[in-house]
């Protein structure tokens, strides 16, 4: 194209176009236009709004759950209050029930056992006879003795006659005039008068130890009869009839067994062996309950009578004996039961359960609430341990309010929230 042709003036169309445009130029804004953008300022508002508004409720959400969680880090705590002299403390030992009398019946002769009068359980009275022995070579031996205290006793009477016949014929000489006899005729007489005196004193001397004899042997001739020694009940029998016996008590090698057993069982011995650490508060009078195996609904009473006064070196334990009346004839010698005690309550001793205590490196120690609800530990001195509860000597007062349970993490100074009212 040529620059005459680049000059040339427009065209009709072209000149229509153009004016249009400068006419569209030179008018003002449609209404649509305005409100898409006011709308367009009004949603970016709203979008701004939005965004704050999640970041603010984000920040309190964070905050939020900051605070919950602090608070859940502070453990929930049970309160106890220590306890003082609180009764009721039990404390349960082993113990063996044995008879008030119990004695084997041993045989005192040599024989074979002639009849037995009383079996096992048998109720007896003092002196009742139990069983006969036959004692044939000591039947013998009494009547050996008897004849010859017989013939002793006849000796003395010989003796005697010739002792007064003597004595007679020296007075008759002593006194005779002097010069009727001699000297020599009277020293005689008084010679046989003191021989026979002699031989009189001689047979008085047999007769005794013959007498002796007889009494020994009568004696042994009663223990034929084996008696029980006192009232009670028979709870052995150890021998039948025509069993050999063996004079004896059966300690040295066991060679005489015993042949019955008796107990008396109106009212029974407890033996008890009671800990060194609680031996201080068993003392005579007081009161106990006997719990036996055979009757678990039942208790019996019982009462300290007396105590060994020494502590046993080997085991470390205190032998104490109670009393246990048996009207009822329940209790039974060799029984075991549980002695139960019921200790006297100490006035400056604390007890808390044993749940309350922190067993760490450096010792023994109970968490107690201190001031604004802050955990405190403290060192404590256990006395005795009572099973479900423990004895503090030192370290607690009554008025501590000490934390029941508390966590294995809890610290001194941490912060507590209390559950309730101290129980």
């Amino acid at each position: 194209m040529t620059e005459t042709e680049l000059t040339r003036e427009p065209g009709p169309t072209v000149r229509a176009v153009g004016e249009m445009t400068a006419a569209a130029a030179d008018s003002p804004p449609t209404v649509s236009v305005r409100v898409l953008r006011r709308v367009g300022l009004v949603a970016a508002a709203l979008a701004i709004l939005v965004a704050a508004g999640g970041i603010v409720e984000r920040r309190l959400h964070e905050r939020s759950v900051a605070q919950w969680t602090d608070a859940s880090a502070i453990p929930t705590v049970n309160l106890i209050d220590p306890q003082r002299g609180v009764r009721g403390e039990e404390l349960i030992l082993p113990g063996d029930v044995l008879a008030w009398y119990e004695a084997p019946i041993y045989a005192r002769v040599s024989g074979y056992l002639k009849k037995w009068y009383v079996d096992y359980g048998a109720r007896v009275q003092q002196g009742q006879v139990l069983a006969e022995i036959d004692a044939p070579e000591l039947d013998a031996q009494l009547a050996a003795a008897e004849a010859s205290l017989k013939a002793s006793r006849a000796e003395v009477n010989v003796r005697k006659a010739e002792m007064q016949f003597a004595e007679t014929t020296y007075v008759r000489w002593r006194d005779s005039p002097k010069g009727v006899v001699s000297e020599q005729e009277t020293e005689s007489k008084q010679a046989d008068f003191e021989s026979a005196s002699a031989r009189f004193e001689a047979a008085l001397a047999d007769v005794s130890a013959d007498r002796g004899v007889v009494d020994r042997l009568a004696a042994l001739e009663r223990f034929k009869s084996l008696v029980a020694p006192f009232a009670g009940i028979v709870t052995a029998r150890d021998t039948d009839v025509g069993a050999l016996i063996n004079a004896g008590s059966g300690s040295g090698g066991g060679s005489a067994p015993q042949l019955f057993r008796v107990a008396d069982v109106h009212e029974m011995r407890v033996f008890v062996q009671v800990p060194q650490a609680i031996s201080a508060g068993i003392h005579v009078g007081v009161p106990a309950e006997l719990s036996l195996p055979q009757y678990p609904q039942r208790t019996f009473p019982a009462v300290v009578a007396t105590t060994s006064g020494s502590i046993d070196p080997s085991a470390r334990t205190l032998l104490v004996e109670l009393h246990a009346d048996n009207g009822e004839d329940l209790l039974q010698p060799g029984t075991f039961a549980e002695v139960h005690f019921e200790l006297p309550p100490a006035r400056n001793v604390l007890r808390i359960p044993t749940s309350a205590l922190i067993f760490r490196e450096a010792g023994i120690e109970v968490a107690v609430v201190g001031p604004a609800d802050r955990a405190r530990l403290r060192s404590v001195t256990l006395g005795r341990n009572l099973g479900t509860q423990v004895e503090v000597l030192k370290g607690l007062t009554p008025s501590d309010r000490v934390i029941d349970s508390p966590p294995d993490a809890l610290a001194d100074g941490d912060p507590v929230r209390l559950s309730g009212p101290p129980q």
